[in-house]
């Protein structure tokens, strides 16, 4: 999950930086085993802008200052489960609520050795896909199988492989959002096959338009690309826009017509701000629609990164997989055997996210009261960040209705379009170094996303501490206003 931290110096607007950056210490005594010449160019070909160089200099720059990060709340349930010695204690009961204790019993009885330390079934521990089937079941309305669920180090593994499922060849093709996760573009390109692009409409909220996508599909055909699969994510990311249902009922048909795989990333479904809207889960909305696993192929991605837990360290997650037949699951469950399993710590703590505290439970009031004030006060981050972007000169940005960011357009005056190019960078991220820079914020140039040719965008979270919000406006502001006026036409 992206978090802002704030020091004196440097503000992390925009991401969780690494420890370290892993540098070459090789001497020259001889020829290299391994060179960029030699590896894989699909590795060479993958970009991840999230962790580029707008990240990599911020990194450099905390290290110059020494910049210590927060640690984060430990969970009960994973306590317990990482100590189950504390639940033969008589003190335990004094500590941890009557809930937290008895879940952990149920889920350490339920891994192999009782221990987390243990591996698990490759697709999970059983109880913990048992809790997270319910949980899908209690949010749409319609029963889920714990069969169909796997257990994922975050949600990114999920997507790797599903990608090393569909792609075969450079002449397969996934539909993906521009601007996108780079996840997607760099597992393509790592996977070997062909990202099929289709443009969300910045001018109308960053909508998806089911004209546009059967636009792309013909001509990606025409081209001789076999088209496997739609990637939709919602609520979006960097755009943070939720899809209305009569649309993800226009992209159900789109994909069941098309014979198109479903690929909905999920993982911001807790990050709803807009009043007008609401999260409804793809396959809710597919099985609303009257299908099921005989009509349509779905798979759906969650995290315990973001929502309002935002364990991203801790990475957990899963995706539920529909409408394949037994033998690809087989194959599936292959890809997934060669990894043994995801990490234990992980699978409880997703279990626990898709199965929160009830009404009645001892830690319910103390959940549900955390809960309210972490996406309280998010939304209000996300309005009052949107509301000044929107009053700098030549930047226009659409409020977050969901997820975390926000992707405000710039229109940059050519002087300062000529200067990035003299220095070969491309214009937005220019306009991000000079930020960090400057003031220490960090953004991701909107070039890392993609987006239409010729426009200019960054992302930034919504993440800082809201107390601190208005003097990281403060000063993006007076930077923004400085640099108008140095490269002013």
């Amino acid at each position: 999950m992206d978090r802002g931290e704030t020091g004196n110096v440097i503000t992390v607007l925009e991401i969780d930086l690494e420890s370290e950056i892993a540098r070459d210490m090789s001497s020259d005594t001889g020829p290299r085993a391994v060179t960029v010449d030699t590896i894989n160019p699909k590795v060479l070909k993958c970009e991840y802008a999230i962790r580029g160089e707008i990240a990599m200099h911020a990194q450099h720059l905390q290290q110059e200052l020494q910049l210590k990060q927060s640690s984060l709340p430990f969970d009960e349930v994973l306590a317990l489960c990482d100590h189950p010695s504390l639940l033969d204690k008589d003190e335990t009961c004094s500590v941890f609520s009557a809930d937290a204790i008895s879940r952990a019993w149920r889920i350490v009885d339920s891994i192999p050795g009782k221990a987390v330390g243990a591996y698990s079934h490759s697709q999970g521990i059983k109880a913990c896909r048992d809790d997270i089937a319910a949980g899908i079941s209690e949010r749409d309305g319609y029963p889920a199988d714990p069969e169909n669920i796997f257990l994922t180090d975050g949600a990114s593994p999920g997507v790797h492989m599903m990608m090393q499922l569909l792609i075969r060849s450079e002449k397969d093709g996934i539909m993906c959002p521009i601007p996108q996760y780079p996840l997607y573009s760099a597992s393509i390109a790592l996977h070997g096959g062909s990202l099929i692009p289709y443009y969300l409409n910045e001018r109308t909220g960053w909508g998806l338009a089911v004209p546009d996508l059967k636009q792309q599909l013909t001509l990606a055909r025409s081209a001789g690309i076999n088209v496997r699969a739609l990637v939709v994510i919602n609520p979006g990311n960097p755009t943070g826009q939720v899809l209305s249902e009569e649309n993800q009922r226009d992209v159900v048909q789109f994909c069941k017509d098309e014979g198109l795989v479903l690929l909905a990333d999920e993982v911001y479904q807790e990050n709803i701000y807009a009043e007008n809207k609401k999260f409804n889960s793809f396959k809710k909305t597919a099985w609303s629609m009257g299908y099921d696993d005989k009509d349509i192929c779905l798979v759906s991605f969650h995290s315990i990164s973001k929502g309002y837990y935002g364990e991203c360290g801790r990475r957990g997650g899963y995706m539920e997989v529909i409408g394949f037949d037994s033998d690809v699951k087989d194959q599936l469950y292959k890809v997934a055997s060669v990894n043994l399993c995801s990490n234990v710590p992980g699978q409880i703590l997703m279990s626990l996210v898709m199965n929160p505290p009830k009404s009645g439970d001892e830690s319910y009031e103390l959940f549900s009261a955390e809960r309210e004030a972490i996406l309280s006060s998010l939304a209000r981050r996300a309005k009052n960040l949107a509301q000044a972007l929107n009053k700098l000169e030549g930047v226009t940005c659409n409020e977050a209705e969901g997820a975390m960011y926000l992707f405000p357009c710039l229109q940059l005056p050519k002087r300062a379009l000529k200067a990035a190019e003299a220095v070969g960078m491309v214009p937005d991220t220019f306009y991000a170094r000079k930020l960090l820079d400057s003031t220490g914020i960090v953004v991701v140039p909107g070039s890392g996303f993609g987006q239409v040719p010729g426009t200019w965008h960054f992302r930034t979270t919504i993440l800082p501490l809201e107390e601190k919000l208005p003097g990281i406006i403060s000063r993006l502001t007076a930077f923004h206003e400085q640099f108008m006026a140095e490269f002013r036409d």
